[in-house]
């Protein structure tokens, strides 16, 4: 109740009567303040008219006036330059630390606004709000979804300043576990980022010429040259190969020389999963493109076009990996490129987000620019959350769109955050 008074108080969405005090004087709202997300009053610097007198201050809001005393505020002098107290009951008087007593208001959510609240947040059918989409102005929609894609790209940005932060201020280390991660395409994303971390990638540059060494070094700390790894019935016919003893056995050396841990192999997700994903094929991918220093931070930043970071992110399998998708077990030989669906997946959830997090970092807003301009050259992702939105009236146009719209599932609908989405709003206050 309280977070919807919030957004009753916010938007100005009062009950047709007039706004009075507890005490009978008339209250016109002329200025709701700005909401506060953080401790403190709940708006600041509203502007007041209180029985013809103009006040300027902040508003706190609770569900009962006597929340006022359960939350402490009555010994916060943060809380002393109050001028408005607004409840939804009004059961006491509330004073400040310094024991002035506040003007209070009894605030009534509109029948209309609360039955449109609760079908929000208890309907099943998703998105709730669906019906309303087709009729909202085209400019409402367009400027929730660029907000909604900068939103997207500034978590992103934050995520990636975490990883350099990490990696000892490395760009070119954050990089390359951002870039691991979202080899994991999802369900191996956690698994992969955990392997970037634990490489130890200037170990691994001491052999970067030998893309053998690479691959030891690569698969070994994945936990994948254990024995147990193997599935069972494909370990003899690994152990028959060669190729996976003497991967295990230059990694055995390396691990003794570098002090490298392996991790835990059962991390790695291969259920429900087509063979092209598996970790092998991902991982070997990986090799290729570091031991061809194809991906680095200043390719990357010199980049001017979607079809040139394509180019930077194009790579194979070594060769024992065009025949076989685990050890032990053959299949056609291919060389296991990326799609260009994967290919796009990697700019839009790596390149664009690294290329406008540096930027960031370099204060180089043209840096910044192009990273968004690059989205808009990306061809929408395709998936289920973005045929689900398209079924509701939201197309999305490019890469820019799918990220919002992606943006809008997972920080406002799965939430049930129906009132901080402006789609939300027009349901609102228009239904």
């Amino acid at each position: 109740m309280e977070q919807l008074l919030h957004y009753v108080w916010k938007h100005k969405l009062f009950p047709l009567k007039e706004l009075r005090t507890s005490s009978g004087d008339a209250v016109e709202v002329i200025d709701a303040g700005l909401h506060n997300h953080n401790s403190g009053p709940d708006f600041f610097n509203a502007k007041i008219k209180i029985g013809g007198t103009l006040w300027v201050g902040n508003v706190e809001i609770h569900c009962k006036s006597s929340d006022w005393y359960a939350h402490g505020h009555d010994k916060d002098a943060a809380y002393d330059n109050v001028v408005l107290h607004v409840s939804h009951e009004i059961d006491a008087d509330v004073v400040t630390s310094s024991g002035h007593e506040i003007v209070q208001m009894q605030l009534d959510v509109p029948p209309r606004i609360s039955q449109n609240f609760n079908e929000l947040i208890a309907t099943d059918h998703y998105p709730p709000c669906y019906r309303i989409i087709p009729d909202i102005p085209g400019m409402k929609i367009s400027s929730w979804m660029s907000a909604l894609q900068a939103e997207r790209l500034e978590q992103k940005t934050e995520a990636i300043a975490r990883r350099a932060e990490r990696c000892g201020g490395s760009w070119e280390d954050a990089l390359f576990v951002t870039l691991a991660r979202n080899y994991g395409f999802g369900v191996n994303g956690d698994a992969f980022e955990e392997w970037a971390y634990g490489l130890g990638l200037q170990c691994v540059a001491h052999h970067r010429d030998d893309i053998f060494q690479i691959e030891a070094m690569f698969m070994g700390q994945a936990g994948l040259l254990e024995l147990d790894a193997i599935p069972e019935r494909y370990r003899d016919a690994a152990l028959r190969e060669g190729y996976f003893t003497r991967l295990r056995n230059e990694y055995l050396y390396l691990s003794r020389k570098f002090g490298m841990t392996p991790m835990d192999a059962s991390r790695w997700r291969f259920m429900r999963m087509r063979p092209q994903n598996f970790p092998h094929i991902r991982i070997s991918q990986l090799v290729t493109l570091y031991y061809n220093r194809r991906a680095g931070l200043s390719s990357l930043i010199e980049c001017t076009s979607a079809e040139q970071l394509r180019d930077v992110f194009r790579t194979c399998v070594t060769p024992y990996w065009e025949t076989h998708y685990v050890f032990g077990s053959t299949s056609c030989r291919t060389e296991k490129r990326l799609s260009s669906r994967s290919s796009d997946l990697l700019i839009i959830n790596t390149a664009i987000p690294i290329l406008f997090a540096y930027g960031r970092h370099k204060s180089d807003s043209r840096m910044c620019d192009r990273a968004l301009a690059l989205l808009g050259q990306l061809r929408a992702e395709s998936n289920h959350v973005v045929r689900m939105w398209k079924a509701c009236g939201l197309e999305a146009a490019d890469a820019g769109d799918s990220q919002a719209l992606l943006q809008l599932k997972k920080e406002y609908c799965d939430r049930k955050d129906c009132l901080r989405c402006r789609i939300g709003y027009e349901y609102l206050k228009n239904r």
